[in-house]
């Protein structure tokens, strides 16, 4: 080899190292997949996900984007609305609350935390979902349920909110034996026959056990009345609802037996009621449904709901987004 290709040779090998060492440098960031290490090196299993998670909410509380795992390109929304880093719940959250609830979904490298956070003394109700990738966290989607946050028309509160009644029932912390743990694909059709089931109003569609129990931001909206319609699928022949969209079934906690669904509602037309997207958590037993946790929120018609992919915008979109075709001339 000549002298002056060795030389570039070794140049370009300086400014590689120079610059991977710049990266690994910026506060808050992780390298690139090659300097992570090869044949999956950068995987990251049950543990290493729970690990990141809670580092994560570590640096929350503290408001310290540096102190987490944060991948370039790094994307976290807030009820639908892009949030950088430090700015948000980063300012906000001072502790976490009396129900915290971690789930872990090695499959897809998501780790979740539902349950309660206090914002300076104001309890919220969320669901953040997190994307990991070679260790480090490259989405972050927030469901807040805050007190006195838009809702249903006449409600108090209008948005279901109520921590204490969360506190009194919240999901279940368990690990499901290893020998009654369901296939992943059969968890998501549990679930997406609830969903199917508000769609078509028709409960003997919904795989879920008579009797199941359904929390809205904390509040339970089941067994107020008696009967055997009185149930996490009850009132569905009437329920005020032509569409269940955006709907994301893509998170399993299967040691857990939970299952994560997101959805947006869309109301019957020239109702008043507001559309509102869920961050639904749902408990399988025996191959059913048996109890709903939701953080959620009802987004006003210019927000555009739930904003990720492959769901971008809003459900429906209004007709003045795409202009009609101007009419012939004759």
């Amino acid at each position: 080899m000549k002298r002056s290709a060795v030389v570039l040779a070794f140049a370009v090998r300086i400014r590689t190292v120079l610059a991977l060492g710049i990266l690994m440098a910026l506060p808050g960031m992780v390298a690139p997949r090659a300097a992570i290490g090869a044949n999956g090196a950068g995987s990251c299993d049950r543990a290493c996900l729970r690990a990141i998670l809670d580092r994560y909410l570590d640096a929350v509380v503290r408001h310290d984007p540096a102190a987490a795992p944060l991948a370039f390109g790094y994307r976290q929304t807030e009820n639908a609305i892009n949030v950088p880093a430090g700015k948000g719940i980063w300012r906000t959250i001072t502790a976490l609350g009396q129900v915290q609830r971690r789930y872990i979904d090695p499959v897809s490298s998501q780790a979740a935390y539902y349950g309660i956070v206090d914002e300076s003394g104001r309890l919220a109700i969320v669901t953040a979902r997190l994307r990991i990738e070679d260790r480090a966290i490259t989405e972050a989607e927030w469901y807040i349920a805050r007190d006195g946050d838009p809702g249903l028309p006449g409600a108090r509160p209008p948005n279901m909110w109520n921590p204490t009644s969360l506190m009194a029932n919240p999901p279940p912390e368990r690990v499901v034996p290893a020998g009654k743990r369901l296939p992943r694909r059969a968890m998501i059709a549990i679930v997406d026959s609830y969903y199917d089931g508000i769609t078509s109003h028709d409960r003997s569609v919904v795989l879920a056990r008579p009797g199941c129990n359904r929390y809205e931001n904390g509040t339970r909206v089941t067994g107020h009345r008696g009967g055997v319609d009185d149930d996490c699928v009850g009132g569905l022949t009437n329920f005020n609802l032509s569409d269940v969209a955006a709907r994301r079934v893509a998170f399993v906690d299967d040691e857990a037996g939970m299952v994560l669904g997101m959805a947006v509602f869309i109301r019957r037309p020239g109702s008043p009621v507001p559309r509102n997207a869920f961050s639904e958590w749902f408990a399988i037993d025996n191959g059913r449904i048996s109890d709903i946790w939701t953080a959620m929120y009802y987004p006003g018609p210019e927000r555009p709901v739930p904003n990720w992919p492959p769901f971008d915008g809003n459900f429906p979109l209004p007709a003045d987004v795409i202009p009609a075709p101007p009419a012939p001339r004759s």
